[in-house]
């Protein structure tokens, strides 16, 4: 390599050599024997500067110039020793500045969910995390949204690792649809309680083989490949098992901060690992990812704590049952909520297989304290005197088929809401289910339901840091570079304004989308392309064939209807039979609407009877024509746009 280097660059031979032969005997006597040696003149451009060094002559090389008979002076030695100090001062500026590292988020970027990113370097990738967003109104039918897998698909090879910051559906729910794309011996590595849920998805059946799972702790540092290392940093947040992320490569670091609030009073006594935190800062990253739902959030979040002393207040003036919604992970708040009841003497039942299968999990880890003889089953709940019981259950976000939902709706199986209940939603709304939480909301009080939700009473606290933790976090660790990650684009932009108050200069910081690619150098890191990233719709066990054109079909299916157009045509001459024949659904009562079918059929007899030998021959053609018309007559007559179905059937 470095003889390569000097053989194609005239330049640094002379200059080399010259540290070799400037001697503190004098410069002016070496000048004057160079001058004399015409043939190495054309090759020695002495530069000036390297002509005050003063460096004592080696005998070697004035007896190689004093020879005459040489006519060109490369003295093999001076070259080797050369070359020896060039692997010193040379090789290891050249390795730093090439050496680049890509963080690639694939989700999580202008949206709340759906959380993945991706870490590569060289050959190497690792992943942190892997996601879904619930779907909303518009998406009908839609059960999941996960992660567009397609650039991990084509990289499989170079996967070495899925890092999993917490146990949260938008950072674990799309874990059995990953390892459908990649390969199953892909190690995943998590907290226990993180690992225990996220086995629990593979429950689908997805994938055949389970993943090796590794359990890690506080400070656990991962060696995976060749060049990565992932340190695991104990952060809180609202369910237990949650850490920040050290990645390090030869190309630099990336701190990933994953969900976090600094709660200084927590509820299983596992603080934030402020001092490693700081040896972290102190030691120098090059780009912070961080959590920014509360961005727009003034001030310190409050503690989980202070929730549950808000339970024991509503609790106290409850003379009924009572109802709490509250979110199935949210470990934390499932163990202040028995803690309660307890005291209370009131047993819990509870609703909900995502909740079930939590308290399941929780319980045989260690992580909740449930009582023995405190659960008692659904259709036992009649038999308990209303002041002896607590129904848990699922719903907060107004999810159409959950238990919260199916109560408010006066449509669940067990439970049917009446004068005297108390109803806790223990949570706050995730932007686009406002709409869903206020209809609940309001059919429970029209069954006479106490309603009680974040914003009359402390019920719920959010497990994110608002502005002054993310100061807070931002001053310890002290990044180079920052890319705020985890929310809308107007939460990011906030961020952003957060961290330029704590000193990081506007430029050094950076907005990026699903599958933005950023580039991670020692000196610096900035935008450098993307990569294919989006969303792929969950229906079923369909994965992905759910498009636009479909979801398109089923908004307007669920706006104006459909109608069906039947055609009967003799199989063996092609004429047609019978028919048009008229069916709709959801578009007009019948009834009150057989003038216009009477009339939309005499249309579509009259357009189509006039060339009926053609269209007997072109099926598709009979089709295309019959949507034309029908879709102009309903439209004129009544102002709308039902799914036209032509379908022809042969006798």
């Amino acid at each position: 390599m470095l003889r390569e280097e000097n053989t194609n660059n005239k330049k640094s031979k002379p200059q080399n050599k010259r540290k070799k032969i400037n001697g503190k005997s004098g410069v002016e006597e070496i000048k004057e024997k160079l001058k004399n040696m015409k043939n190495e003149i054309k090759e020695l451009k002495v530069d000036k500067k390297e002509e005050s060094k003063e460096i004592k002559p080696q005998k070697k090389v004035k007896n190689i110039r004093n020879n005459k008979n040489i006519k060109s002076a490369k003295p093999v030695k001076v070259v080797k020793e050369i070359k020896e100090e060039d692997k010193l001062e040379i090789k290891q500026p050249k390795t730093a500045k090439e050496e680049k590292m890509y963080v690639i988020p694939l989700g999580g970027m202008e949206e709340v969910g759906k959380n993945i990113t991706v870490i590569q370097y060289r050959d190497e990738i690792v992943i942190v995390d892997s996601g879904v967003i619930f779907p909303d109104e518009n998406l009908l039918g839609i059960d999941l949204v996960i992660p567009d897998f397609t650039f991990l698909e084509n990289n499989k090879d170079k996967i070495k690792g899925l890092f999993i910051t917490h146990g949260h559906e938008d950072h674990i729910g799309s874990i059995p649809y990953l390892y459908q794309k990649i390969d199953s011996d892909v190690p995943m590595f998590g907290g226990k309680l993180t690992l225990a849920l996220a086995k629990s998805k593979f429950e689908n059946g997805l994938v055949k083989n389970l993943p090796k799972m590794k359990e890690v702790k506080g400070r656990s540092r991962i060696k995976v490949g060749k060049y990565f290392t992932v340190e695991f940093i104990k952060i809180t947040h609202s369910i237990t098992d949650a850490y920040s992320l050290l990645i390090t490569t030869p190309a630099g670091t990336v701190f990933h901060t994953g969900d976090f609030k600094i709660d200084l009073t927590p509820v299983d006594g596992e603080g934030v690992d402020f001092a490693r935190l700081s040896q972290i800062g102190e030691q120098g990253v090059d780009l912070m990812l961080s959590d920014s739902t509360n961005s727009e959030v003034e001030g310190f979040t409050p503690s989980e704590k202070s929730v549950g002393e808000a339970f024991r207040n509503e609790f106290a003036k409850a003379k009924g049952r009572i109802i709490v919604a509250a979110f199935a992970s949210h470990v934390h708040r499932l163990q202040q909520i028995i803690n309660v009841a307890k005291e209370h003497n009131r047993k819990i039942a509870i609703d909900g297989r995502s909740l079930v299968k939590v308290f399941e999990i929780a319980s045989s880890l260690g992580y909740l304290d449930v009582p023995e003889g405190m659960l008692v089953p659904l259709s036992e709940v009649d038999k308990l005197k209303d002041n002896k019981v607590v129904m848990l259950c699922t719903g907060t976000q107004g999810e159409p088929m959950a238990a919260l939902s199916r109560i408010a709706k006066n449509m669940h199986k067990h439970i049917k809401i009446k004068e005297g209940d108390t109803v806790i939603i223990s949570a706050t709304p995730i932007p686009g289910n406002e709409k869903a939480v206020s209809n609940n909301i309001n059919n429970l009080l029209k069954y006479d339901a106490e309603v009680v939700f974040k914003k009359i009473a402390g019920i719920h606290v959010s497990g994110h840091g608002s502005k002054d933790e993310q100061k807070l976090m931002l001053n310890l660790i002290k990044p180079k570079y920052f890319m705020p990650v985890h929310g809308e684009h107007k939460m990011l932009r906030a961020h952003q304004d957060t961290a330029i108050q704590t000193g990081i200069p506007k430029n050094n910081i950076i907005l990026a989308q699903n599958g933005s690619k950023i580039e991670v150098t020692k000196s610096g890191a900035k935008l450098k392309g993307k990569v294919n990233a989006g969303s792929t719709l969950v229906d079923g066990l369909g994965v992905g064939d759910i498009g636009h054109i479909v979801l398109k079909d089923r908004q307007q299916l669920s706006q104006d209807g459909v109608v069906v157009i039947v055609y009967t045509i003799d199989k063996e001459t092609g004429k047609l039979v019978a028919g048009p024949d008229i069916v709709t659904r959801g578009f007009v009562y019948s009834k009150e609407s057989e003038d216009i079918i009477k009339e939309a059929i005499e249309t579509l007899k009259e357009k189509i009877g006039k060339t009926e030998d053609y269209y007997s021959k072109d099926w598709g053609m009979l089709k295309n024509t019959t949507k034309e018309i029908a879709a102009k007559y309903f439209y004129n007559k009544t102002k709308r746009n039902p799914m036209i179905l032509p379908i022809v059937m042969e006798v």
